[in-house]
């Protein structure tokens, strides 16, 4: 019984079990957002699958090219050992795990775990581990058939190589081609049916300088949920001038939605020519305003951009997507520029047409998707000699050229979670607010890049399969675990995973940034007038006061998402 045994373990791969226990022990460490049990169980079940194809992977390499142990029985029992001692490992680091995450949680102010957790880890995991393994022992199954019927005709080796081509290339056009794109696709819809139908009883706004109003160009039915946040709230005059102690004016605010017109220029057009009727371009401040996937502008931003410059601004806003932003960052990135490009030039011509002394100070804004877009809507070669005043962009994604481009090129002694940009004349970043106080003097244009260091939006990167990020070697962001190291495939699906949480965070960290950090970027790119260093800083006690998520007596500011 006990030879019958082994013998069973043995017919499974060693090699798969060695990998698929190291790896899944290695993702019980920890990353930049914390896990609770069920997603902690999904990412060891999935590093367990992947390392367990490793592992199988080269152990046929191993057959295939011929290679022999000196003595089978031994490396038979050094198989065993060190797959016995990976099972050591996980049961291990399964007991650590919940320390580890709590260590994140406490520097996020988040309630601790329960001890007993862990257990729980390990029988969550097991089916997606077994999902995964199943299906990898199909695909490996279709080759063993394809290869054997390729024998009859062409050299047994070539036959096999042939068959892991033909089989490779199938399940990549089947996963891309048809199921991930058929997911997309239903999500697409799914959202932009969830965008259309909730919300479609609310009335239509009663302010003619509202978009959607009886007296806007934009039909109220075409702008969605989220646009309609962005369009209905705000600080009034009033709880402006309340904030302040300061005579206030009522911002204005342009919405244009993906359903209101056919085309990126369309809707660019449908922009301008509502900014035109509600007067925008006679604000102080005209700020062009990329959305996220979903079409969510954010309160916090706008909000207090108006609040810092008493109501004299107008801002506009196009929509370009349904997606959310990680689902549209890892399908296609690129789907706002060609929006984002619209917008400026129909707003650019019209606003560098005005007198000089007429015209409102211009500035580019998004978030994570919506900052991608806005970076890319313009080359600063086309605008130099007339050039916008200046950018706020927050938790740039990864996948951003331009942000890359400028993080490469940072100074030698900067590290790249906070670069310094030469004399940092025209792009600064911050980690938070506080990184752009000081007297450095700025040029013409001024640019802000906020990115928290434990965003990973902002941090992912498709090298982390095989390389050791920039941002984990040097000097390390406090806000970044010591725990966290580098290990192949597993940090780069503990990261994958952590952009998909990385709005679950408390405010402050991952992906959701403060109200405080928003007033301090738009200081620094705007300076306003006005205000006194303590104004400021009572500005924003009461921010703080209010609540990163709401006011409590309820009022102008808006749950963040």
């Amino acid at each position: 019984m006990r030879r019958f045994a082994l013998r069973r373990l043995d017919a499974l791969s060693a090699g798969g079990w060695l990998f698929g226990l190291l790896f899944a022990a290695l993702s019980l460490t920890p990353s930049l957002i914390p896990r609770d049990v069920i997603v902690q169980g999904i990412l060891s079940g999935c590093t367990f699958a992947a390392g367990y194809g490793v592992g199988v992977f080269l152990e046929w390499l191993w057959n295939f090219l011929e290679l022999r142990w000196p003595n089978r029985r031994v490396a038979r029992w050094v198989g065993r050992l060190c797959a016995a001692a990976c099972l050591v490992l996980t049961v291990a680091f399964l007991w650590f795990w919940t320390g580890w995450q709590n260590s994140i949680r406490d520097g996020m102010g988040e309630a601790p775990l329960e001890a007993t957790q862990p257990l729980l880890v390990a029988l969550v995991a097991v089916l997606p581990a077994t999902f995964l393994i199943g299906l990898g022992t199909l695909i490996v199954g279709g080759v063993r058939v394809l290869a054997h019927w390729l024998e009859r005709r062409i050299p047994r080796r070539v036959a096999l190589v042939g068959a892991m081509l033909l089989v490779g290339l199938a399940t990549a056009t089947i996963g891309d081609g048809v199921i991930a794109r058929g997911l997309f696709f239903g999500a697409d819809r799914f959202y932009g049916n969830f965008d259309r139908l909730v919300g479609i009883s609310d009335p239509q706004p009663d302010d003619p300088l509202r978009s959607g109003s009886a007296a806007s160009l934009i039909a109220w039915d075409t702008i969605g949920i989220d646009a309609r946040v962005y369009v209905e709230t705000g600080p009034t005059a009033d709880d402006i001038a309340a904030l302040t102690g300061k005579p206030a004016q009522t911002p204005l605010r342009v919405y244009v939605g993906l359903r209101s017109a056919e085309t990126p220029e369309d809707r660019a057009a449908l922009a301008l020519a509502e900014m035109d009727r509600i007067g925008a371009f006679d604000k102080k401040i005209l700020a062009l305003i990329m959305p996220v996937g979903t079409g969510w502008a954010e309160p916090a931003a706008i909000d207090t951009l108006e609040i810092l410059h008493g109501g004299d601004v107008a801002s506009v806003a196009v929509q370009y997507s349904y997606l959310t932003s990680w689902l549209s960052l890892v399908s296609e990135p690129d789907i706002g520029v060609e929006t984002a490009r619209a917008l400026f030039n129909a707003v650019y011509e019209r606003w560098r047409a005005m007198p000089p002394e007429r015209r409102p100070r211009l500035y580019l804004h998004g978030l994570s998707l919506g900052a991608y877009s806005s970076a890319a809507s313009t080359s600063l070669y086309d605008v130099l000699s007339d050039p916008f005043d200046g950018a706020l962009w927050v938790g740039p994604p990864f996948a951003s050229a331009a942000w890359r481009s400028i993080t490469a090129n940072r100074e030698p002694d900067s590290p790249v979670w906070k670069p310094r940009i030469g004399q940092q004349t025209t792009v600064r970043f911050a980690n938070s607010g506080a990184d752009l106080e000081g007297d450095a003097p700025w040029g013409p244009v001024r640019i802000v890049y906020l990115q928290y260091p434990s965003d990973p939006i902002v941090f992912f990167d498709w090298s982390l399969l095989y390389r050791e990020p920039l941002w984990l070697s040097g000097t390390r962001a406090p806000s970044v675990s010591p725990l966290l190291n580098w290990y192949p495939v597993v940090t780069f699906l503990q990261l994958a995973l952590d952009m998909a949480l990385a709005q679950t965070a408390p405010i402050g960290f991952g992906h959701v940034y403060a109200p405080q950090d928003y007033l301090d970027g738009w200081v620094a790119v705007t300076l306003p007038d006005g205000l006194t260093a303590r104004e400021l800083e009572d500005l924003k006690a009461k921010l703080t006061r209010h609540g990163p998520r709401g006011r409590i007596d309820g009022g102008w500011f808006r749950s963040a998402r």
